[in-house]
């Protein structure tokens, strides 16, 4: 089995004031520093049939002002067909925003980042879905071929490679989403699964995996089940992806953090998008771009309201059917991870468009948040 990521060391800069929601602590937060690379870890074995690949992220604890490693892991598809597309931290003009991964037909755009075991930055190289029945390749996946048979050999080219876990910004990855992935972000999208979600309350309460205790080598790097912290089958890191020290002020960070309030659930209580007029100098081109945002911001607040009417039917739906609280937390769960994947999806639109008319020579503004 080949390593898929290659071990070079790179500085992260420290990153301004941003804001970023986390889908499971649900809470905004303001990060003060940038996330730190990605450990050197061995891929588990394999479990079962069915299961892919979800690889391993810091997520960040608001509580405590600090990065923490999700340990990456194998985990069963909600159904066939679908893949895992997995979350990110890119630079937003102002600071790192954090965009949660997701199930879906197709592979969506993850940052560049090389997470490696078929993840290496642009879609999925480990395997592929044929009649139902998920079909691994062996040259970046841990497989038991005794136990599995759905299996082939397609080899990857190498790849230049580093260890930088987000996107853009001082250090970051450069990488934009190509035309598929652009047009993979309007697919059906499905939520994490529960298992997912319990991978990640477990590692934000295991104190050995915040970066600032760990130094960016978790103790539990990745498990071959969601959950398996304590198995034989979980592996630790092997080094630390580079260099890492905890800003001083980290507890300062934690302290001002407390009193954000909750991140928004619903699409019905997203504010109207509204981006900050164009101003290159030229009028007439100043039209063309207004007219641009214009229908951008009115695509963008149908969608709004087409996904509120959604949620407000599995309300009702809800209502009637008298679920029992543990479905309506799920259901709450997966609304909240809708909202911020749309609100995610229309960010990076707002960037690409006023990327695109900012004047020759003039330095990119952050989108107007809405």
């Amino acid at each position: 089995m080949r390593i898929g990521l290659a071990r070079r060391c790179c500085l992260l800069a420290v990153a301004v004031l941003c804001f970023v929601t986390i889908s499971i602590a649900q809470v905004a937060v303001v990060v003060r520093f940038a996330p730190p690379a990605l450990p050197v870890y061995e891929q588990p074995l394999c479990p079962a049939e069915g299961y892919i690949w979800t690889p391993g992220y810091w997520g960040y604890d608001n509580d405590f002002g600090d990065y923490y490693w999700v340990p990456g892991t194998w985990v069963l598809a909600p159904e066939p067909g679908l893949f895992w597309t997995p979350p990110y931290w890119a630079w937003g003009g102002n600071g790192f925003a954090f965009y949660p991964g997701y199930w879906g037909p197709h592979v969506g755009f993850y940052g560049g980042i090389n997470y490696g075991y078929g993840y290496f930055g642009h879609g999925y190289e480990g395997g592929r879905w044929e009649n139902g029945h998920f079909f691994y390749n062996r040259t970046v996946n841990n497989i038991n071929v005794e136990n599995i048979h759905n299996v082939y050999v397609t080899n990857v080219n190498e790849r230049t490679v580093n260890r930088v876990s987000y996107n853009g910004g001082e250090g970051g990855i450069a990488a934009r989403p190509t035309a598929e992935e652009e047009r993979v972000m309007h697919d059906r999208h499905v939520a994490a699964v529960q298992a997912q979600t319990q991978q990640v309350q477990a590692a934000r309460a295991n104190q050995q995996l915040r970066a600032s205790v760990n130094q960016g080598r978790p103790p539990i790097a990745a498990t071959p089940k969601p959950g398996a912290f304590k198995e034989s089958g979980a592996v630790p890191a092997k080094e630390a992806g580079a260099p890492y020290r905890p800003p001083a002020n980290r507890a300062a960070a934690a302290e001002s953090n407390a009193e954000r309030p909750s991140a928004t659930v619903h699409a019905k209580d997203l504010p109207q998008h509204t981006m900050q007029p164009p101003n290159t100098g030229n009028e007439k081109q100043d039209q063309k771009y207004l007219r641009q945002q214009q229908k951008m911001e009115a695509k963008e607040n149908q969608e709004h309201q087409k996904l509120a009417q959604q949620q407000e039917r599995d309300h009702q739906r809800m209502a009637q059917q008298q679920a029992e609280q543990a479905r309506t937390q799920q259901m709450e769960q997966r609304h909240q991870q809708q909202t911020q994947q749309m609100e995610a999806r229309h960010t990076q639109q707002q960037q690409r468009l006023e990327t695109r008319q900012q004047p020759a020579g003039h330095p990119q503004q952050p989108p107007v948040k809405h």
